[in-house]
């Protein structure tokens, strides 16, 4: 089974579905074991970001994206990791949390909503529990994009914000940059509109910030595909660029792609130029 596992994009690669992936890679990093639900992780730690969060390092993802920077645990997840439960890991964000006097978690290093049944788990034991704050969901939106009733039951959490990554602007480049399906595109807009409709906290980040991996024809579609949506997403739209991390120079480097580092220029910010949506229309960035 293992033989047509997707793993780095290359030149000439087959698309995948994104869903049946998740599916598929669930079943190599989710367990139930004496009536817990366990999960794969790398290892946890607090890390540096957010001014400070305890975060997991959990196994496996549906795409497969070229800047991506997570461990060879994506690409190989039946290679790395241990299975924990929800409480395992909750107590082990906890105790670095309190270690490092930070009140913030997530889960990184992966798709955090696979292995729903672990994550809605973990979810309670934080609800529950004064010391955190918040925890940040940090998603592409395959399986909220698909499942609308998954995202439904993100209500029953005060602590839950969702932060959407968008890989890219059009169908096609989706395709190129995270070797799904081109009709998988819809799917983390789709998550967008469900997020909010049951009015839960979030904001969308994008890589549109680097002109080296989205021209302005891409950046244009991206933008007015969010207007479309809600032009207020624009506003609090997280734009990043590509980093040179070990890993994301060799998954740029097996799609083919070499980029000049240190980056020579960025785009300006999209919420800069949002209230005159006729600089967009002549492509003045």
């Amino acid at each position: 089974m293992m033989e047509n596992y997707p793993r780095m994009v290359k030149p000439g690669h087959k698309p995948f579905d994104p869903v049946q992936l998740a599916y598929w890679t669930e079943r190599i990093v989710c367990r139930r074991e004496d009536n817990d639900h366990m999960r794969k992780y790398d290892s946890i730690h607090v890390a540096g970001v957010y001014r400070g969060i305890s975060t997991g390092y959990a196994v496996g993802c549906c795409l497969r994206c070229i800047f991506c920077w997570s461990p060879p645990s994506r690409d190989f997840p039946e290679k790395y990791g241990r299975f924990l439960s929800s409480f395992q890991v909750f107590s082990e964000l906890k105790r670095h949390a309190e270690k490092a006097g930070v009140r913030k978690c997530r889960l990184s290093g992966c798709e955090p909503t696979l292995c729903r049944k672990h994550l809605l788990s973990l979810l309670e034991y934080i609800e529950d529990d004064p010391y955190f704050r918040i925890f940040i969901l940090e998603t592409n939106g395959i399986l909220f994009g698909v499942d609308k009733d998954y995202v439904r039951r993100l209500t029953a959490f005060s602590k839950v914000y969702v932060r959407v990554s968008l890989k890219a602007g059009t169908p096609e480049k989706f395709t190129e940059k995270t070797g799904a399906i081109n009709d998988a595109f819809e799917l983390p807009f789709r998550a967008i509109e469900h997020l909010l409709e049951y009015e839960i906290p979030f904001h969308v980040a994008s890589m549109s910030l680097d002109p080296r991996i989205m021209d302005l024809k891409e950046r244009i579609a991206l933008a007015s595909k969010l207007i479309s949506i809600d032009p207020k997403l624009i506003d609090y739209l997280e734009e990043e660029i590509v980093d040179p991390y070990k890993m994301a120079i060799k998954r740029l480097k097996a799609a083919g792609i070499t980029l000049k580092w240190p980056i020579e220029e960025l785009y300006r910010p999209l919420k800069e130029l949002i209230h005159n949506i006729k600089d967009l229309a002549k492509k003045k960035f």
